[in-house]
């Protein structure tokens, strides 16, 4: 039997013996496209990067919201999500996974120093009620952050805020109460404690924050 010996292809030749050309092996792909597919990769969520927001500010201005009506709630185990095309989501660039002892787990807390004021959100989510078509009650609606500040959400992108509605069966006029605040903070937790990354938590909570929890084995 003759034994099948492999040439290797002028080009490839051409390529090694170059200066800077690295090896790579036959069959395998090293496009950063592919690395950031990668489960738990800095930044991405099912292949499409969460973009990067301002960061915290000295001083605030109110951001312009989505056309009025151009947003749509969606459902999912009977509790309001974000319209993904108006809210995606926005990280700050202030928050790494190499500096959360001195960010979003240090003790003392961090979001009080990076959020904007009242009168800031407050113009802010007027605006986005007409984003979304919120026709309930102003006090009962929260002007959320989808990737929590205790997340190392970005605290003033319009990507990453909207008015959440009450949960369903929620009494009218008893203010803000939503099952995704617990969620946030289980989350911020189990980043403190290294159970989970601040790119997974932040990633499942972009995904759909009902599932948040399970899909990251913390419930």
């Amino acid at each position: 039997m003759r034994s099948a010996r492999r040439t290797v292809p002028p080009v490839l030749l051409t390529c090694l013996l170059l200066a800077g050309c690295s090896s790579v092996s036959l069959g395998t792909s090293t496009s950063s496209s592919a690395q950031s597919r990668v489960a738990g990769a800095p930044g991405s969520v099912s292949g499409r990067a969460i973009a990067v927001g301002a960061g915290p500010q000295k001083h605030y201005t109110v951001q312009q919201q989505p056309a009025a009506g151009s947003c749509h709630y969606r459902y999912e185990h009977g509790e309001p999500l974000e319209d993904p095309a108006c809210t995606p989501g926005a990280i700050s660039p202030a928050v790494t996974q190499a500096n959360l002892s001195s960010t979003i787990c240090r003790t003392g807390g961090y979001t009080s120093g990076v959020r904007p004021s009242a009168y800031v959100t407050g113009k802010e989510k007027k605006l986005n009620a007409a984003s979304y078509g919120f026709t309930g009650w102003m006090s009962d609606a929260e002007y959320d952050h989808l990737i929590s500040l205790q997340l190392g959400g970005d605290p003033n992108d319009p990507r990453n805020l909207w008015v959440e509605p009450a949960d369903p069966g929620h009494k009218k006029g008893s203010g803000v109460n939503n099952k995704k605040d617990p969620v946030e903070t289980k989350l911020h937790t189990a980043v403190c404690k290294g159970q989970v990354t601040l790119a997974a938590a932040q990633h499942a909570i972009v995904s759909d924050w009902t599932t948040a929890l399970s899909r990251l084995g913390l419930r």
